[in-house]
């Protein structure tokens, strides 16, 4: 089975940075694109960024926008998530997903096929 396990969640102040991993399982890893997303309490699941199998492109939600970083390391099975200016409005438990074969930078749940644990970010003010 594939396994993904995020780390580097935690509290920070407004104005601070993170970045979260995630570690994934299985040989094929560079061959797929990835996500991650995020779920505040009592909210939808929402995407924040992707990027292309090779990480050769990346894409944001306009929230995330010039603040947040997707990046990957297909050597060490690795995905990345450096947030900067962290707002209270980005306290969310933060996901990473494997893309089943859709456009690398789709929003839609149903195109990720597999999901890790989730890391919780928190944002003081």
């Amino acid at each position: 089975q594939v396994q993904l396990v995020e780390s580097g969640g935690g509290l920070v102040q407004a104005g601070g940075s993170l970045r979260l991993s995630c570690a994934a399982s299985g040989r094929a890893f560079s061959s797929y694109a990835m996500g991650w997303f995020r779920q505040a309490p009592g909210k939808e699941r929402e995407f924040v960024a992707s990027i292309t199998w090779n990480g050769g492109d990346t894409y944001y939600a306009d929230s995330v926008k010039g603040r947040f970083t997707i990046s990957r390391d297909n050597a060490k099975n690795t995905v990345y998530l450096q947030m900067n200016s962290l707002k209270p409005e980005d306290t969310a438990v933060y996901y990473c997903a494997v893309n089943g074969g859709g456009s690398f930078y789709s929003t839609r749940i149903r195109d990720y096929a597999y999901w890790g644990q989730g890391t919780q970010v928190t944002v003081s003010s």
